[in-house]
């Protein structure tokens, strides 16, 4: 186990050496740059910009160099001082930009795991025990209803629902006197009463799917030979599905941490955008639409990473919880 970690981490650096050239690349590919946007910005309300200021502009933010000069200029900063460089559209540190979404990120995401996570296990193990009955062709068809319906368009019901019907605040993760509050119990309360839409928005796709998995990997273990001998030892119907089919079937959701960490930045940018949260996603997005590179460089080497990390951590899971996998 330890030199396969080794091996993994060592592995680690020349990827997202790799993946960072590339990223830097891919962002660059489109016409023009930051400057060229921040024109294009100005002349739809009336401004012109001079030859002369727009190339002042390129020299100021480095935009004059060759792009292997600016990649090198970028990644060295980041590997010997840590430092993801400015962002040229905030004019802010990247690192400062990106952990003040990601903090909010963290928490709208793991609320939604543990609640995908405590919604698809009992109900597919539910579903898978109680085979081709009333429960589980119900639970089948609301699982197919969770698949089919569109997140934004959830987002937007609930939306109405809760301005209407509830006469609740929506929209945001926080009530307008608490934007710029620090943080206090009020100001976390005020969370909490926002977070429950979009939480339940992004864990209805999540659970739909999962319920799914979970039944099918239940039903592959339930009819199995150790299933019928511990059945025959006399152990109860709870603690013999519990002990041994579930540990089986928890494969899948042990998976979804390989795409859990990524999916911290990228995921669920509609969602946020039609409720104006103020995570990782629309902030991922308005940087590739800028052309704003060194902040969108840095979001895409940070979901890299967390791919990388997330499939090494979802790999030493499954070999700690399930026997017959082994690493070495």
């Amino acid at each position: 186990m330890l030199s396969f970690i080794v091996k993994r981490l060592l592995w680690m650096l020349p990827f997202l050496l790799a993946i960072s050239f590339l990223s830097f690349v891919l962002i660059q590919l489109p016409p023009g740059d930051f400057v060229t946007t921040y024109i294009a910005t100005l002349a739809a309300s009336n401004e012109v910009v001079d030859q002369g200021t727009a190339a002042s502009l390129r020299e100021r933010f480095g935009l004059d160099q060759p792009m292997i000069v600016q990649y090198w200029r970028w990644i060295s900063n980041i590997v010997l001082h840590g430092d993801f460089g400015l962002s040229f559209e905030w004019q802010q540190p990247v690192a400062d930009l990106i952990w003040e979404r990601m903090s909010l990120t963290l928490v709208l995401t793991f609320s939604a795991l543990l609640l995908t996570w405590g919604i698809a296990l009992p109900i597919g193990v539910y579903s898978a025990v109680k085979k081709y009955s009333i429960g589980d062709y119900l639970v089948t068809f609301m699982s197919f209803v969770g698949l089919a319906i569109p997140s934004f368009l959830l987002a937007l019901v609930l939306m109405y629902v809760a301005a209407v019907k509830l006469g609740r605040d929506v929209g945001g993760l926080f009530s307008e006197q608490y934007l710029t509050a620090p943080w206090s119990i009020a100001k976390t309360l005020d969370l909490l009463e926002h977070l429950w839409i979009p939480v339940v928005i992004l864990a209805i796709s999540g659970t739909a799917s999962l319920i799914r998995v979970m039944r099918a990997n239940m039903l592959d273990e339930l009819h199995k030979p150790y299933v019928t001998t511990a059945r025959a030892k006399g152990l109860s119907e709870f603690t013999l599905i519990m002990k041994y089919p579930v540990r089986m079937a928890m494969n899948p959701f042990i998976s979804t941490i390989a795409w859990l960490l990524p999916n911290l930045v990228s995921g669920s940018i509609i969602v946020a955008i039609v409720m104006s949260l103020p995570t990782a996603g629309p902030l991922l997005l308005q940087s590739l639409l800028s052309q704003d590179m060194y902040l969108a460089g840095a979001f895409i080497l940070l979901i890299c990473l967390l791919t990388v990390v997330g499939s090494l951590v979802s790999d030493i899971l499954l070999a700690m919880v399930d026997p017959r996998i082994r690493l070495e």
